[in-house]
């Protein structure tokens, strides 16, 4: 199961919390980590960090957007530790973990900043929200180690599940990837501006609750399908 997730940094700021973030995950069996548009990144001070978990970072994959990272996911759970405008599924990281295993899929846990975090618009990408519900008055927590946490709810969950292979997705099919939930989405937005659903000039934030009505509902590849030949059938209308 630990081979369908990966851990995606975004924008780290310190090599040292790439390097710490690293033998986070070999701890706990994961090894697959994605970096978005690292400040530094070859580093010694990340080498010096990962203690053993070097070969983690010789592979790690750099990108420059974390649309790229998380491309081929069907499943996609953001670091949060904020209430936000529009409310978002939220789980704590044990329910994170009951999540991944239940769904069988290609997952990212995305972890954000060391200063601010992820933005709006970066967790609108994610079908879940996780928060570690540490105390109130000393909240933040550094990226390593929140990537500990999670890595650790994982561990736990797969320990509990050796000897049985039941978990399994529930899809007949395979489920829709990020890219092509997007591509369903922008083809929506285009069908909603031509039959003037969507005024062009308000705020976009049905297109938000749309993705987020979508993400919700975890669709499969061949739902999508069915979605957008709707569309083409509206847009042969016009």
């Amino acid at each position: 199961m630990n081979n369908k997730v990966r851990i995606v940094l975004v924008n780290t700021s310190h090599p040292g919390n790439i390097g710490g973030a690293a033998r986070a995950m070999k701890n706990m069996g994961l090894d697959r980590l994605y970096l978005v548009s690292p400040k530094i990144f070859p580093s010694e001070e990340a080498i010096s960090r990962a203690s053993g978990a070097t070969d983690l970072l010789e592979k790690a994959v750099v990108v420059e957007t974390l649309e790229e990272a998380i491309a081929d996911c069907q499943l996609v759970v953001g670091t949060s530790a904020r209430e936000r405008h529009i409310p978002w599924p939220l789980v704590d990281p044990r329910q994170a973990a009951d999540l991944v295993y239940k769904e069988g899929l290609e997952t990212a846990l995305v972890f954000g900043r060391e200063d601010r975090g992820l933005t709006n618009e970066e967790l609108q990408r994610c079908h879940y929200h996780v928060h570690i519900p540490s105390i109130e008055s000393f909240s933040s927590l550094n990226l390593a180690a929140a990537v500990q946490v999670l890595s650790y709810e994982l561990r736990m969950k797969s320990l509990l599940a050796i000897g049985d292979t039941t978990v399994q997705s529930k899809w007949d099919v395979p489920a829709a990837s990020v890219e092509q939930v997007d591509y369903m989405l922008e083809h929506l937005e285009k069908v909603m501006l031509l039959t003037e659903f969507l005024d062009p000039n308000t705020p976009r934030q049905v297109m938000t609750r749309f993705r987020r009505l979508f993400q919700r509902a975890q669709l499969d590849q061949h739902e999508v399908g069915m979605l957008r030949g709707v569309l083409t059938s509206i847009e042969k209308l016009k």
